[in-house]
């Protein structure tokens, strides 16, 4: 992929990323990750409206391609007591396995540490949590979510700035 670009979240990202965050939740092809499973995690795209409230008090970016289009995005809570706490990361499913999370979770790195945040922390799925530990994150502990009666699991990982 050429001429792809970090931005920061604009409200004409919004849409884009909704359905980014469906497609990629509904692609997963994993024996841990059912139907019942994926659409708990997310049965359809949540409204424009919802990121455009979920990003109004934190930052997010998108990566674009060269022409505008968004191919994936991240979100980072900057408000205390979640403050550096990556809320989402999600690459359209055509275009993951090419760098573009890590891309993603880099920017997000150089900006935190620019804002002087001791540590980045989040709650990776199983799939992505190999991610963010190529990324220098490390494991805290593994939980169990329950959402609309199905168990998640989930890795609380970190990384000192």
């Amino acid at each position: 992929m050429t001429q792809l670009q970090v931005v920061s979240f604009l409200p004409r990202h919004a849409a884009d990323i909704s359905h980014i965050y469906h497609q990629s939740v509904q692609a997963i092809s994993h024996p841990r990750y059912n139907q019942a499973k994926k659409d708990a995690w997310s049965t359809a795209p949540r409204s424009a409206k919802y990121w455009l409230q979920q990003y109004k008090h934190s930052k997010a970016w998108v990566i674009e391609g060269a022409l505008k289009n968004v191919l994936g995005f991240i979100g980072l809570e900057t408000a205390f007591p979640s403050k550096g706490y990556i809320d989402c990361l999600y690459v359209h499913p055509s275009c993951q396995h090419q760098g573009l999370a890590s891309q993603l979770i880099q920017h997000v790195q150089q900006w935190a540490a620019a804002q002087h945040y001791a540590q980045l922390r989040v709650d990776a799925s199983y799939l992505s949590k190999p991610l963010f530990e190529k990324n220098g994150f490390v494991l805290i502990e593994s939980n169990l979510r329950v959402k609309k009666g199905q168990t998640l699991a989930t890795f609380t990982l970190i990384k000192a700035l």
